[in-house]
Order: structure tokens, then C-alpha cells, then sequence
């Protein structure tokens, strides 16, 4: 099974112009093989099985930045994301809040002084298949927001392929 970047998805709740617009974004696609998940077990199929190795580096760059003032997570939100049996929108899932949740797609990010992100997981249903669209779009607001991206993009698409990487490998998609 393949993981490919492709196109933003056209019928993301992310809408058209917000990829227009940003500074970053990035878009990878994976068959499913179970299509009967629900949004937030597709999620929780990507995230909640995040390596060591990741957790460590997004906990380091978390001290970093919150000497910075940033807003960032507990370090428990990395290491151990609480699953809950529901959400809804302005609830946290793993270390981020929710901005929109459907049957078919979970928006999550974080806005904070030097960017805000977003992070969608959305199941993109073709005929009798379906796959999972990972998209990530980021909007800067200052030159810090264009130099964090510039030493975290490449770890961010190696990261979002090995999770989905995982995934598939593991049969949780």
C-alpha cells in the first residue's frame, strides 16, 4: 500500500482559500483498508501510536518554544494522549483542539503568535473504496513563523509519512 502526497482535497472543511492562502501546506493520501472506522478512530489510528523517537523531538521543540512564549502541550498530552468515547468542537484530542469534527473528517490545530496551524484527518470515499487524506496547512504571522517552518517542515513531512507509514503497516487503516 501506497502513501503518496497529493492535491488538497477539494471537500475539505479546510476550504479553498485557506491553502490559498497559507505559507505552508501539505496534503498525503493512503488507501484504506478499513473504511468502516469512524473519524475519530482514523485519528487516534494515525496519532495515538506516535513513535518514541517523535514524541522525544516534539517535546523538545516544545521547551524550545515555550521559552519563547508559545503555547504548547503538556508534556502527558505527547506522551500518553487521553482517547475519550466523544468529542466535539473546542475539545482537545491528543495535544490539540478540535475546530471541526464530522463523519468524515476532524480538523485540529493550534494558533499561536508566530503561526496557526492546521491539521486535517479526512476520509475521502471513492466509489466502494475510501482513503485517508492527511492534510497540514499552516498560516504565518511574522518572520519567526517563516524560520520555525524552515527547520520544521522537513521533519514534519518525514514525520506525517512514517505515521501513516505505521498505520498502514500496523492494519489500524
Amino acid at each position: 500500500m501506497q502513501i503518496v502526497e497529493c492535491d488538497f482535497p477539494s471537500g475539505s472543511a479546510l476550504g479553498p482559500d485557506l491553502p490559498r492562502d497559507a505559507y505552508f501546506h501539505d496534503s498525503y493520501r493512503a488507501a484504506l483498508t478499513r473504511p468502516e472506522l469512524g473519524i475519530v478512530d482514523l485519528f487516534f489510528a494515525l496519532f495515538g501510536h506516535t513513535p518514541l523517537w517523535m514524541k522525544l523531538l516534539l517535546i523538545v521543540r516544545n521547551a524550545i518554544a515555550k521559552l519563547f512564549g508559545l503555547e504548547t502541550p503538556a508534556v502527558s498530552e505527547i506522551m500518553r494522549p487521553a482517547i475519550k468515547s466523544e468529542y466535539r468542537v473546542g475539545d482537545k484530542i491528543g495535544p490539540w483542539p478540535i475546530y471541526f469534527i464530522a463523519e468524515d473528517e476532524l480538523v485540529a490545530g493550534r494558533n499561536n503568535k508566530h503561526l496557526d496551524f492546521r491539521l486535517s484527518v479526512l476520509r475521502a470515499r471513492e466509489g466502494d473504496g475510501a482513503s485517508v487524506v492527511v492534510t497540514t496547512v499552516c498560516t504565518v504571522h511574522n518572520v519567526f513563523g517563516k524560520v520555525y517552518l524552515f527547520f520544521v517542515a522537513p521533519f514534519h513531512r518525514a514525520g506525517v509519512r512514517a505515521l501513516i507509514s505505521n498505520a498502514v503497516a500496523g492494519k489500524r487503516l
